[in-house]
């Protein structure tokens, strides 16, 4: 999402402009952008189509329990986490026209071997059988894929745009890729029709649609000139958007390396900022729960009416909130401070999920969806800008890029307890008890926000700036 510099962050914000103003740039943007634009929406659309679709797809095309589905589910999820730890930094090695279409084409892949294990005619095999090794396989590849994807689409971004331009650059990714993923909402007659595997191989043509776009628009000139185009900007600006002659901060400069140092000057030495992080991994197991658990708990429990037989307008639901939301919450909430808006985001958020508890009904389902996203809207921007704000002077990076590691433990820890709790309380056949599983994951969630009240005393007096 965009952020704004110092020097305009105390300016009003008006929410319709926020929502509107990354169309207008994506309008303006220059064909490089385009090159990278168009296929970050078409990735979006696809990744959470194949993502919500992905449990039932082991179920019933694999002969998967739930408990096993949704561990393959988390191979898929943690798995693209820990390669872009691994694999991230290929972009910035290679050039990223290159890293893009490589990855495009590991996407195009791993999504083949996906959709083809049903057509090797054995059936579900469950476990270890010739379909599950393939669909794997195809997961494995798709996971190196986005390895490589995400982060050379935001190398793409910040190689063509200046310290100026780039928070346009960053915003317009974000939003396109919450588009996207609300377009699987329109996908019901495609699965009804072909089945899932089917609605796999339409999403394989739309990964080779965006590996065509990215290669006829991103041409090897097209980068160079805008390239050339953005250091002549950032240039202008000074080296790195600073003030020429500006000296870099002192912990920049290379010393030669020490265990002990490393290891006393790590992020997670700094226990406040641990806790902070780590408290957070309860209710954002309600993020995994929007593809572990979600569309097959809606398929199920709703079974018999539009809801049960159209469950992706719950499952892809989310985006297209954020999309609209973010923006207004950040202007009503500009004059906030961070860490009360840390506590009510995550209480907004956890805090539906017992309407669930309730048992499956329209208005409970409707009302944890919008509630739980407004939540999210209100905390999860200011989880970053924790990161950043309470960062050493020169080691901002470090601090975001571990800020990251308990949503990669989240993604693991869910999927590991997830198809448990379908299979004992959701069942596919048998009697439901849907109450009771939503009961202890409202439960776990609200351990979030209990957290950051008892530490407010502790972490929250920190806190020096708004929101």
């Amino acid at each position: 999402m965009s952020q704004q510099g110092p020097e305009n962050a105390a300016a009003p914000k008006s929410p319709l402009r926020e929502i509107v103003q990354p169309f207008v740039d994506l309008v303006r943007a220059p064909r490089a952008l385009w090159g990278v634009n168009v296929s970050y929406f078409l990735e979006g659309f696809v990744y959470f189509g194949v993502l919500g679709y992905l449990a039932m797809f082991f179920n019933e095309n694999v002969g998967l329990g739930d408990i096993h589905a949704g561990i393959m589910v988390g191979v898929l999820t943690w798995g693209i986490t820990f390669s872009m730890f691994l694999f991230g930094g290929l972009a910035d090695k290679w050039r990223v026209r290159a890293a893009l279409l490589l990855a495009l084409l590991l996407l195009v892949a791993g999504r083949c071997f996906l959709a083809g294990g049903p057509a090797l005619g054995v059936g579900p095999g469950g476990l270890w059988s010739p379909i599950f090794f393939t669909s794997m396989f195809g997961i494995v590849l798709v996971v190196l894929g986005y390895g490589m994807y995400q982060p050379a689409a935001y190398a793409a971004v910040r190689q063509f745009t200046t310290p100026k331009t780039a928070g346009m650059g960053y915003a317009m990714l974000y939003a396109l890729m919450n588009l996207g993923g609300w377009l699987p909402t329109f996908f019901t007659p495609i699965r009804k029709a072909v089945g899932i595997a089917g609605a796999y191989w339409v999403y394989v043509g739309f990964t080779v649609l965006g590996l065509v776009l990215t290669w006829a628009i991103l041409t090897r000139k097209v980068v160079q000139d805008a390239t050339a185009r953005a250091k002549a900007g950032t240039a202008a600006l000074g080296a790195g958007g600073a003030p020429a002659g500006e000296k870099a901060p002192a912990s920049a400069q290379k010393a030669p390396f020490s265990l002990i140092r490393w290891l006393r000057e790590h992020p997670l030495a700094d226990v406040k900022f641990s806790f902070f992080i780590f408290c957070l991994i309860p209710v954002q197991t309600l993020f995994a729960h929007n593809w572990l658990t979600l569309p097959m708990y809606v398929e199920r429990a709703y079974k018999g009416t539009w809801l049960g037989d159209h469950f992706e307008a719950a499952t892809n639901f989310n985006p297209i909130m954020i999309f609209i939301l973010v923006p207004i919450v950040a202007a009503l909430t500009q004059k906030a401070k961070v860490y009360r808006m840390m506590i009510v985001g995550t209480t907004v958020m956890a805090a539906p999920t017992f309407l669930l508890a309730f048992g499956p009904g329209f208005w409970t389902l409707l009302g944890y969806l919008v509630l739980m996203t407004v939540g999210e809207a209100i905390w999860q921007p200011r989880f970053l800008q924790y990161a950043a704000e309470i960062a050493p002077e020169g080691r901002t990076g470090a601090y975001m890029g571990v800020a990251q590691f308990p949503w990669f433990l989240t993604k693991v820890i869910a999927s590991l307890y997830s198809g448990w709790f379908l299979a004992n309380f959701c069942p596919k056949d048998g009697e439901l008890h849907t109450e009771t599983m939503w009961l202890i994951y409202g439960c776990i969630a609200m351990a979030s926000p209990v957290l950051l009240i008892l530490a407010s005393g502790w972490i929250g007096k920190d806190f020096k700036t708004k929101a």
